[in-house]
C-alpha cells in the first residue's frame, strides 16, 4: 500500500471521526445504563447507522488506552468478547498501520464470524488524550478467508480523554459505523450494536482493573 496515499486517507478519516465527536446534533439515545449512553443517527457512508457510545471508565487515560490501543500483541483480544483475533498486516509508521480484526459468532449465532481489514491511525494529544480512527481498506495480504464473512468498517474510532481534576477517571467516546456484510435481518443488526457497545464499556472497566499493574 502506498504510504503517502495511506497517510492522506487516514488523516481524512481521522478528521471525519473528529467531526462526529464535535457534532452533537441528530443523535437519538437507544440505550442507557450503568453510566453508559449509546446513541445513533443515520450514516452518511452506507445504508446503516452510525453509533456513538459515551461513558466514564475508572482508570487513568494511559491505563484505559493500554487496554484498547490497536497494536500487535495488545490486550484487546484478551478481554473484548467481540475480538477473537487482532493482527497488524502492515506498519507504515509508528502510528499508521493496516490491521485485521476477526470477530466470533454473536447474537446466539445469528451473526457468523466476521473479519475486518482497516487502515488505522493513532494520535496522541497535548492534553493527554488518545484517539484511534479506522476505515476499511483492501490489502493483498488479506484476501477473503474461509469461515469468515468480510465486514466493512466505515469511519469509526474512539477518544480516550482525561477528565480535568480527576486523574483516576477517563472519558471514553466511541464511534462504530459497521457494515457486517452477509444477509442479516436489519432487526438483528439494530439490536446487536447497542447491546454490544454497552458490554464493551463494562468489559473494558473489568480489564482496566485486571491489568492495572
Amino acid at each position: 500500500m502506498d504510504p503517502a496515499l495511506a497517510a492522506q486517507r487516514s488523516e481524512a478519516v481521522a478528521e471525519k471521526v473528529l467531526q462526529y465527536r464535535r457534532d452533537a446534533t441528530g443523535w437519538r439515545v437507544c440505550r442507557e445504563g450503568n453510566g453508559v449512553s449509546v446513541s445513533w443517527r443515520p450514516s452518511m457512508e452506507f445504508p446503516g447507522n452510525l453509533y456513538r457510545g459515551e461513558g466514564i471508565v475508572w482508570g487513568t487515560p494511559e491505563k484505559v488506552w493500554d487496554c484498547i490501543k490497536p497494536v500487535a500483541g495488545g490486550l484487546r483480544a484478551k478481554w473484548d468478547e467481540n475480538v477473537a483475533c487482532f493482527e497488524i498486516l502492515e506498519s507504515m509508521t509508528d502510528t499508521l498501520s493496516v490491521s485485521r480484526t476477526a470477530t466470533p459468532s454473536a447474537a446466539m449465532r445469528l451473526i457468523s464470524p466476521r473479519d475486518f481489514v482497516d487502515l488505522v491511525l493513532v494520535k496522541n494529544y497535548e492534553d493527554g488524550a488518545f484517539s484511534s480512527s479506522a476505515s476499511n481498506v483492501e490489502h493483498p495480504l488479506c484476501p477473503l478467508k474461509p469461515g469468515y464473512v468480510r465486514g466493512f468498517n466505515h469511519p469509526c474510532g474512539c477518544f480516550c480523554e482525561p477528565l480535568p481534576g480527576e486523574p483516576s477517571r477517563t472519558h471514553l467516546v466511541t464511534f462504530f459505523q459497521t457494515d457486517l456484510g452477509g444477509y442479516l435481518p436489519q432487526a438483528v443488526v439494530d439490536s446487536f450494536f447497542p447491546r454490544s457497545m454497552a458490554g464493551f464499556y463494562a468489559n473494558l472497566q473489568k480489564a482496566v482493573q485486571r491489568f492495572q499493574d
